[in-house]
Formats: C-alpha cells, sequence, structure tokens
C-alpha cells in the first residue's frame, strides 16, 4: 500500500514538472536537465536537443532545471524571455495537475455515473447520535431542515450549525414517501462526526462521456471554490477547525490507507477499488494544481506573484528584494511544513 501510493503521488509531482517542461519546449526556452526522481544523480539516460534525462536516486516526481533560472542576468536564461512566455511555464505545472485531476475524475464518473450534487442523501448514521434517535436511515433523501430546501451540503450543513443546541425540523423521502422527524444537533461531538451523526452522499444517475468530461471540470471546479471558501466557513463556525487542516504527505497517506482498509472491509469489488483509488488521487492532483498557485514563495503562485509588476507595470522589482522575501518565505514554508509532518505524526488523522 505505501510503495503504490509514493509512486501514485509521485507520478503527480512528475506530471507537475512535464507541465513546465513541455510548455517550456513549446516556447523555445533553454533547458539543462529534466530529472525523474530528485538529486543526487543516479545516471543520464541521454542528452537530446542540449537536454540531459536524467535519472535521480530520490525516487519521488522530478524536475526541470531551465538556464539561468536562479540568474536573472545569464545570457538566454529564463528571466530573459517574454514575460507572456514565462506566466505561461510557470502556470503549466499546476494546469496539467488540474487537467490529470480531470482525466481522473472523467474515468470514474464514466464507469459510476454522476452525482446528482442538489439531492442530498444520507449514506449512513451513526449510532447513539441525534440522528440515530430521531429515527433517519440510510438512503433517506433530505428534502428540508426548518422549512429550508436543501439543494448542497453546505446548506444543511450552515443550518445545522446555526441550529446547534435546538430542535430542527428534518423533512426526507424515504421510499416515495415524505416523511418528518425531529432532532437536536449537538454542540459538542466526536471529532470524527457532525452535530447530527450523520455522513452525506449524492444520489448517482448514469451518464455519457460527454457528460462525464463536463462533470469532471465541474468537480475540479467546485473543489477549487470550496477550498476558497474555507475562510470564510471557519469565521462564521459553519466549519470547525477540527475538521479543517493542513497535511503532510503523511497525513495524506493516512486518509489513502484508511481508504483502502475500508475497501477492504466492505468487500468492494476490483473495478470499485481502483475507481476509488483513481478518484482519491484525482482529488489529490486537484489540491496540487490549486496548492502550487498560492501566492507563496517556493511555489509556482509566488514566482506568477513576482511577475505581475512586470506584466503590469513593465517593471521587474529589484533582484534583493526579490531575494529576501523569496529566503524569508522560503524559510517559513520550510518552518510550517516541519510543523504540519510532526502534526500528521503525533495528531494522526482519523476519518469519520
Amino acid at each position: 500500500m505505501l510503495l503504490e501510493f509514493i509512486i501514485a503521488l509521485g507520478l503527480l509531482i512528475l506530471f507537475h514538472e512535464a507541465g513546465h517542461f513541455l510548455v517550456g519546449l513549446l516556447f523555445k526556452f533553454k533547458i539543462q536537465e529534466f530529472g525523474i526522481g530528485y538529486p543526487p544523480r543516479m545516471v543520464k539516460l541521454f542528452t537530446k536537443n542540449g537536454v540531459d534525462y536524467t535519472l535521480n536516486w530520490i525516487p519521488f516526481g522530478g524536475f526541470t532545471r531551465f538556464k539561468g533560472e536562479n540568474d536573472p542576468q545569464e545570457q538566454d536564461g529564463f528571466h530573459q524571455q517574454n514575460k507572456w512566455k514565462r506566466l505561461g511555464v510557470l502556470l503549466a505545472g499546476p494546469a496539467m495537475n488540474l487537467l490529470v485531476g480531470i482525466l481522473l475524475f472523467t474515468i470514474v464518473f464514466a464507469n459510476t455515473g454522476k452525482a446528482m450534487t442538489d439531492q442530498i442523501l444520507v449514506q449512513s448514521v451513526e449510532p447513539n447520535t441525534p440522528a440515530a434517535a430521531a429515527g433517519l436511515m440510510a438512503e433517506d433523501h433530505i428534502i428540508k431542515v426548518n422549512e429550508t430546501l436543501i439543494d448542497s451540503p453546505e446548506i444543511l450543513t450552515s443550518i445545522i450549525a446555526q441550529n446547534q443546541g435546538k430542535e430542527v425540523s428534518i423533512v426526507v423521502e424515504r421510499n416515495g414517501t415524505e416523511l418528518t422527524f425531529q432532532a437536536t444537533p449537538r454542540k459538542e461531538y466526536p471529532d470524527n462526526q457532525g452535530p447530527l451523526g450523520i455522513v452525506l452522499t449524492y444520489h448517482i444517475e448514469p451518464i455519457g462521456l460527454g457528460e462525464s468530461i463536463s462533470s469532471a471540470f465541474q468537480m475540479a471546479k467546485d473543489q477549487g471554490e470550496q477550498l476558497l471558501k474555507i475562510p470564510s466557513q471557519l469565521i462564521k463556525g459553519e466549519v470547525q477547525p477540527s475538521e479543517v487542516r493542513l497535511v503532510s504527505p503523511k497525513g495524506v497517506y493516512d486518509i489513502y490507507s484508511q481508504v483502502r482498509t475500508e475497501e477492504k472491509a466492505s468487500g468492494e469489488s476490483t473495478k470499485m477499488g481502483i475507481l476509488n483509488i483513481l478518484w482519491f488521487f484525482g482529488v489529490v492532483s486537484v489540491s496540487l494544481g490549486y496548492g502550487n498557485l498560492l501566492p507563496v514563495p517556493a511555489l509556482d503562485g509566488g514566482r506568477v506573484l513576482f511577475l505581475l509588476p512586470e506584466l503590469i507595470f513593465k517593471k521587474r522589482l529589484p533582484e534583493k528584494f526579490e531575494s529576501a522575501v523569496n529566503l524569508i518565505g522560503f524559510t517559513i514554508l520550510i518552518v510550517l511544513m516541519v510543523y504540519i509532518f510532526i502534526h500528521d505524526f503525533t495528531n494522526p488523522i482519523v476519518l469519520p
């Protein structure tokens, strides 16, 4: 399980670098090396058109080394190229991760169908919870809560969060019949449960390839919008801090291993197991795409941020200023990554 995770995550990182590499070739940038894995170098596979293709000892991801990438003054180097082409190269890595995620989503949708996101179903009910006491059951279609139509998980989450400790009326459809239940969302609840104690899912309908592609794009778009909403949801109390956390590769592996263990325990078919893996890494790939667009030094988004003055005002930032900000930002990023790694080891993620 660990080996397949390392290979899959490494491929996603390699695809990211391939995005930079391919667009760099398209724009005729000087590329010195495209490496599979990270240095130290194991062997140079071959050289073509001035590019060294190498295999490196750390078997995780890869890298693209552009001429002059770290020296803005180097002749014909990266920083001497057209600014719009540089922007394209910087965005190509995240774009490749988004496209890979969309491809994986498309494969899953084509094989399983589309989740009707306006039809919220109860997937399971935890025992000894308000939902269990009220009589809610798996496969109930939640229609209304306190007369508010429920057509998205966000609306349901918001209403429940606003009524913690207060009795709410929940209207569901069960086997073609509408039923009404009364439940009181908890103010305090286990980390792996919500105020009601239910797990949500969507109604699934089979679809063709065209709609599978469209749904995959929509899924990637929704994932990005959800990431943007998290800060405001935390401030409003719609999402608890315990439900949101940054994770390291170790944390991602913890989630993956629990998903795989649950699959085996539930006796899912080999096909469904593979589709679940593709879906999981589709989500990870899209997250890598959006994450690399954050305006943080050492990430592609940070490099784009430094490029903006040149694009807008046609004036490059002073090299000393850019170097200082990069150094400070990179240091903070490393400290944050170390903290997240330690947190993932001392407080492992446990899925509900």
